[in-house]
């Protein structure tokens, strides 16, 4: 069995519950990224997404610090918080409880 990366168990969270969007708190190489999840795709606010979707976000050895649950789709302008600051164990414990 192959070892899904973090933001790929995430991704498939978001086809599991489509109505939500799921914004990430991370450290990549020491620098502080956001990256929003929604509909099995993810996208960086802050650093270049590659254009290939099989390209994954996050690297291996990014380091998720927070997931925050939103109501889909993602408005800037009102977001829609059903969660915040969940610290990633405990999001990673939700997503093996889920099978994920």
């Amino acid at each position: 069995m192959t070892t899904m990366l973090p933001i790929q168990r995430l991704e498939q969270y978001t086809f599991r519950f489509p109505q939500e969007v799921l914004m990430l708190n991370a450290q990549v190489n020491g620098e502080e990224d956001f990256v929003v999840v929604f509909r099995g795709f993810s996208s960086s606010l802050v650093n270049p997404t590659a254009a290939d979707p099989e390209v994954p976000v996050l690297a291996e050895d990014a380091v998720i610090e927070t997931v925050d649950r939103l109501q889909g789709p993602y408005n800037p302008d009102n977001p829609q918080y059903l969660e915040r600051d969940i610290p990633w164990a405990d999001f990673s414990d939700r997503l093996t409880e889920l099978g994920l």
